[in-house]
């Protein structure tokens, strides 16, 4: 009975301890899942926030965000909210965002309002003034607006390849911050071509918006160019061409602007100031008129109307001028019309990227004029011998301030004779557009 009775005590002992195993191993699991529980929120969490609010600034020129769910803009405080009640409100968003895409230009981004993105809906009203039901797009008309060439690039090319980027259905509002009142009346054909809603102007209305979502930024892919590899549709700026032709060009629209008597319509494009000037321009224009073409001298002012200058650059069979943002209006040629750009010294590479390669784009005839050293006003004041001259390249060695001597110090004198041979060639080209040409 005795062994019986240790027997009977082991074996109560040894079914105590397998109890305790189980009973431990049971909480341990249970402690572990609830923790596994409490992370896989903690991660969907984070996931909806991130999710709520994306934003993507692996890019050089630009930053650009998405809210993507219902949202709020209050633009007292240039604040985005979203207001999606499922979002989970920990951890809070609060981004920021200039929606200019010149990002590492210091000069471009001082006079651009930045934005604040946030998930923190508590601290905001959250009541809508105006409630619409297509999305926005939000971006600054500051920056380097006004400059015929940073117009089309940083604003109109890259609003048109953001809305076709991000905007399947391409129905959108624009909202504009830090717009002039002369700059959007001057744009105000094209703005509209954008979108059926009236656009939302910061500057002059202060009401809440609400919006079932809204990019902020916009997107460029270089120098006026549309890059269609980076598109979920194959566009291209001959696209973009044809958008501008949409928005300038009516039924009751004449595209002859004057009457050419069967000469080709030469455009040149004058500059003034002290830079890139042809101080010999009387006599280029009585040049060209000698050879056959009629000659009409394109000087445009801030107020100019850009309805005015689209119908003439769109009849005229050439455009000619010095390298410089009013070489910009090859958009408004017609394909197979004639571009001819005058290269003064050190500018090759700017002449090249800017505007000889969107000419093969919009197939447009190319013709180059480079300016040798004694048509340049820097073999005046350096010497034709002087590094400045000969090795540009050396000379600049990665100084904007050496740069600036070509861009903002240096006028042309065309050789005349030089020149005859160049417009001779061009005046060829263009009687052949004038023959084949249908509009």
């Amino acid at each position: 009975m005795e062994g019986k009775t240790v027997l009977l005590s082991i074996w109560g002992t040894w079914f105590a301890l397998l109890g305790l195993i189980f009973i431990l191993q049971f909480t341990i699991m249970r402690d572990v899942t609830r923790q596994m529980l409490s992370n896989l929120h903690k991660n969907l969490d984070l996931k909806v926030n991130t999710t709520a609010i994306t934003c993507d600034r692996s890019n050089i020129d630009f930053d650009i965000c998405r809210m993507n769910g219902p949202t709020l803009l209050d633009q007292t405080s240039l604040t985005l909210v979203t207001l999606d009640s499922n979002i989970r409100t920990q951890p809070q968003i609060h981004l920021k965002i200039q929606p200019y895409p010149l990002k590492n230009s210091k000069d471009a981004m001082s006079s651009v309002s930045e934005f604040t993105l946030t998930s923190d809906s508590q601290k905001y009203s959250s009541q809508c003034g105006v409630t619409h039901h297509s999305p926005a797009i939000i971006f600054s008309g500051s920056g380097y607006t006004g400059n015929f060439y940073h117009d089309m690039n940083e604003i109109f090319i890259s609003l048109f390849i953001t809305i076709h980027s991000l905007s399947p259905n391409q129905d959108v509002i624009l909202v504009i911050v830090d717009s002039k009142a002369w700059w959007l009346k001057k744009y105000d054909d094209l703005l509209s071509a954008f979108t059926p809603h009236r656009i939302i102007i910061e500057a002059n209305n202060l009401t809440t918006h609400c919006f079932p979502s809204a990019i902020i930024g916009l997107v460029k892919h270089g120098q006026l160019i549309i890059d269609p590899k980076l598109l979920p549709f194959p566009i291209t700026l001959v696209d973009f061409h044809a958008f501008l032709n949409s928005a300038y060009i009516k039924k009751d629209t004449s595209l002859i602007y004057h009457d050419n008597m069967g000469r080709p319509l030469l455009t040149l494009v004058s500059r003034k100031g002290n830079s890139r000037v042809i101080l010999n321009q009387e006599e280029v224009i009585k040049l060209a008129e000698d050879i056959g073409f009629n000659v009409h001298v394109l000087d445009t002012t801030r107020d100019s109307s850009i309805v005015d200058t689209y119908r003439l650059i769109h009849s005229s069979h050439v455009m000619l001028g010095v390298h410089g943002a009013g070489l910009t209006n090859l958009l408004f040629l017609r394909q197979g019309s004639v571009l001819v750009q005058i290269v003064p010294i050190g500018l090759e590479w700017a002449s090249e990227t800017y505007y000889y390669k969107p000419t093969k784009i919009l197939g447009l005839e190319y013709v180059e004029y480079k300016i040798e050293a004694n048509e340049s006003s820097l073999s005046w004041k350096y010497g034709a011998d002087s590094l400045v001259m000969n090795d540009p390249e050396t000379f600049r060695d990665g100084k904007w301030a050496n740069q600036l001597v070509y861009l903002k110090n240096q006028n042309v004198i065309i050789d005349l004779i030089r020149f005859k041979k160049c417009l001779t060639e061009v005046y060829r080209k263009a009687k052949l557009f004038m023959h084949t040409s249908t509009s």
